[in-house]
């Protein structure tokens, strides 16, 4: 049987995890104990991913989003390996809980499909936008994350991507390595 590799679906990103993961222990220097807050749609394939690895790893994953798009039956799918590492998932609709976090993480809040939803969800995210006030808060040692593309102005401003706490670039190369290490392993 052949193996599949899952490179991007609607509702799990597993390839940009494992490449998310290497960023954060390129920058970090270490993966036990991370605190990563996502902000934004909290109800999406990169939101679920970060909760799927954090869990595994043993994170503190800070899901930061509108009440309507929280994950809370996916998060409680993960209570096993929380459990057995130690892990925690929060769920929140306060950016506040940036506070002290690792990382800070988003994602479109337009995905593909959702196109005719595009006004709304602008409306709805737009006080989840990743700015200069929400890193702030977030704090020096906090990196910003994104899967990219960006909607540049939308989920983040060019101040943060652009910025120096901005590491989007080594998670797009890390891609690149991960995608291969899964190729080499599987088909080996």
């Amino acid at each position: 049987m052949a193996p599949v590799i899952n490179a991007l679906s609607d509702k799990e990103h597993p390839l940009q995890a494992l490449a998310d993961a290497l960023t954060l222990w390129e920058v970090k220097g270490k993966l036990e104990g991370l605190r990563v807050a996502f902000v934004g749609d909290g109800d999406n394939n990169i939101a679920h991913s970060l909760m799927i690895i954090g869990a595994k790893l043993g994170w503190e994953v800070r899901i930061i989003s509108p009440r309507r798009y929280w994950p809370t039956k996916f998060a409680e799918s993960l209570n096993e390996d929380v459990r057995r590492t130690g892990a925690n998932i929060v769920i929140s609709d306060s950016t506040e809980d940036v506070r002290g976090v690792d990382a800070v993480y988003t994602d479109v809040w337009v995905s593909m499909g959702m196109e005719a939803e595009a006004e709304e969800r602008k409306k709805v995210f737009r006080p989840y936008q990743v700015n200069a006030e929400l890193m702030r808060k977030a704090g020096p040692q906090a990196v910003f994350m994104h899967c990219l593309p960006a909607h540049r102005d939308e989920e983040v401003t060019d101040d943060v991507i652009d910025g120096p706490q901005s590491i989007v670039w080594d998670q797009a190369e890390n891609r690149l390595h991960t995608a291969k290490a899964v190729l080499v392993a599987l088909l080996a």
